[in-house]
């Protein structure tokens, strides 16, 4: 059996009972970073061989895993923070578990943008979820297309990237586009600022930007 275990954004606390019982009982934790998953497992007293899974082994301990999972291990696979699969690994061990006859079970839990949405004030019926843009190749084509999306478009990014993606954004949505960008979400510093593009620009370049971010993009009317 293999469980993608959501953790928590931030705030330890916004863990569930269920997800707790489940790291418990697994045979093998995946964690993205050990060093920091550490921390939460230490808090609930949770003692379990725990391995490295991230985007740069995950191709090369793919068939081992599956093969753990064939001769009957539990593995609990979790991220840094949120849900497995939503912009961190879990996607390839997911796919290859269907195809080999191993269950796959997902537990609700945490997920940045989705408080990040809620909180915006943008129309939430329909939204389009985009994670982090390409850097490079592909970047310009996608944010054409973007520009005339009518949904509510949800970004992921760096703090060290927002105030240049903010600019870019004034450049194929309009500086008048309304967007909400959400940093540190459920933790004590946790800020929600609304408006323009170019009012979110002119606060967020007057000052160092920390934390994880998620942009909310009203879509194209």
């Amino acid at each position: 059996m293999l469980y993608l275990v959501p953790t928590p954004i931030g705030n330890l606390k916004d863990i569930t009972l269920r997800a707790l019982e489940q790291l418990k009982d697994a045979d093998l934790i995946l964690a993205e970073d050990t060093r920091n998953s550490i921390h939460l497992l230490n808090h609930y007293g949770i003692q379990k061989p725990v391995s490295p899974y991230h985007q740069h082994n995950e191709h090369k301990v793919l068939q081992h895993l599956v093969n753990q999972l064939l001769e009957g291990k539990k593995i609990a696979v979790i991220t840094d923070a949120g849900t497995p699969g939503i912009s961190d690994p879990a996607f390839l061990l997911v796919r290859e578990c269907i195809k080999v006859g191993v269950k796959v079970e997902t537990l609700p839990g945490a997920t940045a943008f989705v408080p990040a949405l809620v909180n915006s004030g943008i129309p939430t019926q329909r939204f389009c979820f985009e994670g982090f843009l390409p850097l490079k190749k592909g970047r310009q084509s996608l944010m054409k297309k973007l520009a005339e999306e009518e949904r509510t478009m949800i970004f992921y990014e760096s703090p060290q990237r927002l105030v240049k993606t903010l600019e870019e954004f004034i450049g194929y949505f309009g500086a008048e586009r309304i967007a909400s960008v959400s940093r540190e979400l459920s933790k004590m510093y946790e800020e929600n600022k609304r408006g323009t593009l170019a009012e979110l620009v002119e606060w967020f370049g007057s000052k160092p930007v920390k934390g994880e971010i998620v942009i909310v993009v009203a879509g194209n009317t």
